[in-house]
């Protein structure tokens, strides 16, 4: 990893306000998969996050702005991400959401067609209809104009505007990890 997690006692003042809110929305959203370390600090993208709390401490907003206005189904939301996570090959996302994405009900066999970059074919419509958009969109094409009637159709304005967003904020995450080489967790967090 290019930056390494930071421990509580090395924490500014902006740094332990940011860390105590990613620590809230984590419980409160975010369940399912190992995001700190035995010693308290956070790991996967909230170490780029508070290294840099002036860019980090905004987009954490944004993903806690995603969180608590969802309408979406829960579902439809983890076929998005993953489908996100899996064009980046971001190998931090990709194992948060598969843990995520089974606990809400996905089976094992969509999550795992999903990280190999492949369509399922027992989608639900809602489900390949997040598949398709995320897939066009992750990769930076332009929406079809049935696709875009399809998720209109299916959402309505606002989901569809929140699966837009949704899909954005994951590309600027699976970016992050990406770029800072941010690894799953391993046995300083308990696994292994």
């Amino acid at each position: 990893m290019r930056l390494q997690p930071l421990p509580l006692d090395q924490l500014s003042g902006t740094q332990r306000t940011l860390h105590e809110n990613i620590q809230t929305g984590v419980q409160k959203y975010l369940k399912g998969f190992i995001s700190q370390r035995a010693d308290g600090a956070l790991i996967g993208p909230f170490i780029p996050i508070l290294h840099f709390p002036q860019f980090g401490g905004p987009a954490w907003d944004y993903t806690m702005a995603l969180a608590e206005n969802t309408t979406l189904p829960k579902p439809v939301h983890e076929v998005a991400i993953l489908v996100t996570g899996a064009h980046f090959h971001s190998r931090y996302e990709i194992y948060a959401h598969e843990h995520v994405a089974e606990k809400i009900g996905l089976s094992v066999s969509k999550i795992a067609t999903i990280t190999a970059g492949e369509r399922p074919s027992d989608l639900s419509d809602e489900e390949g209809i997040a598949y398709d958009v995320a897939s066009v969109l992750s990769k930076g094409g332009q929406l079809s104009e049935y696709t875009y009637q399809a998720a209109l159709k299916a959402f309505g304005e606002q989901g569809m505007a929140e699966l837009v967003y949704l899909i954005g904020g994951y590309c600027l995450v699976s970016v992050m990890l990406n770029a800072y080489d941010i690894s799953v967790p391993g046995r300083e967090e308990g696994i292994g």
